[in-house]
C-alpha cells in the first residue's frame, strides 16, 4: 500500500472511530465534519439534515452559506442534475464532472449565484437514508467542494464506505417511532397468554379473571386486529412479539 493509501485509510478510520461512539446526531455532527473532510479532502462541506429541504444545512467553514447563497439555491436547484441526483436518484457518492462538462457546469443559473461564490469549482455529493425526523422517513445529503483539481477515483471510494457507515449509525440514533399497540394492556396479557396455547379456563386463572372476561377481551382484540379466531389471533401476537412463542409453564 502507498504511503498516501495509507494516509487515507487513517482518515477513514478516524471517522470510524467516532461514529462506534456515537450517543446522539446532536453532538456526533459537528466532530463529524472536520473528519469527513479530512477523509474526502476538500476546501468545503455541506451537511444537508433533509435532502431537498429548506432546512439549514451545517457547513464546514461555518458560515459558508449567506442568506442570499440558500435563497440562490433554493430557486436554482431544480436545473442542478448533481442535486437531482442526491434528492432524487440513488444519491451515490458522484462527481460533478461525471454529470456535466465545465461548460455546461458554468452555464447553470446556481454557478453564479451560488457555486462560484462559495469556490465550488468541483464538487463529489451523496445522500444515504439516516433514520427518521418526526416520524418520516429521512435523508441526509453531503456534498464536498475544491477550488483546485477534482476529485480522484479514490476520493469516491472513500466516500461510499463511509456512505454506508454514515447510515447505519444515524438510522441507530433516529430509528422509526414506534407503533402504538392497538390492544389495551389487558387484551394484550390475554393475547401473549392465548399465544402460549392457554385455554381461555387457564388465561382467567391465571390473570385472575372469570371466563367471560377472557371472552370479551378475545372479542375486541380480533377486531382490533382484524382476524377472525383464535388461531389467527394467536399466530398475529407470535409475529408481533417472538418472545411469546415459547410454551406456557
Amino acid at each position: 500500500m502507498s504511503a498516501a493509501a495509507e494516509a487515507g485509510l487513517r482518515r477513514i478510520l478516524a471517522v470510524v472511530d467516532l461514529l462506534g461512539d456515537a450517543v446522539d446526531e446532536e453532538s456526533l455532527v459537528p466532530a463529524l465534519l472536520p473528519l469527513l473532510l479530512a477523509a474526502v479532502p476538500g476546501d468545503s462541506i455541506v451537511w444537508s439534515p433533509r435532502a431537498g429541504s429548506a432546512d439549514r444545512p451545517l457547513t464546514l467553514p461555518a458560515g459558508l452559506l449567506t442568506d442570499d447563497i440558500r435563497e440562490a439555491f433554493a430557486r436554482e436547484s431544480a436545473a442542478d442534475p448533481l442535486v437531482a441526483h442526491t434528492t432524487l436518484g440513488p444519491g451515490t457518492p458522484m462527481r460533478r464532472s461525471t454529470l456535466q462538462t465545465p461548460g455546461e457546469f458554468h452555464a447553470l443559473a446556481a454557478y453564479t449565484d451560488v457555486y462560484r461564490p462559495c469556490g465550488s469549482e468541483h464538487q463529489l455529493a451523496m445522500s444515504f437514508p439516516a433514520g427518521n425526523a418526526d416520524g418520516v422517513p429521512r435523508r441526509v445529503c453531503v456534498a464536498f467542494s475544491r477550488s483546485g483539481g477534482d476529485f480522484s477515483d479514490d476520493d469516491v471510494a472513500a466516500a461510499a464506505v463511509l456512505r454506508t457507515r454514515l447510515s447505519r449509525v444515524l438510522g441507530r440514533l433516529a430509528p422509526p417511532t414506534p407503533v402504538p399497540s392497538p390492544v389495551t394492556r389487558r387484551e394484550s396479557a390475554v393475547l401473549a397468554l392465548l399465544a402460549r396455547g392457554l385455554t381461555n379456563q387457564q388465561i382467567a386463572h391465571r390473570l385472575a379473571i372469570s371466563p367471560r372476561t377472557v371472552d370479551k377481551h378475545l372479542e375486541h382484540a380480533y377486531a382490533k386486529l382484524q382476524v377472525g379466531g383464535r388461531v389467527e389471533a394467536a399466530n398475529a401476537w407470535r409475529s408481533r412479539s417472538p418472545a411469546v412463542a415459547r410454551p406456557a409453564p
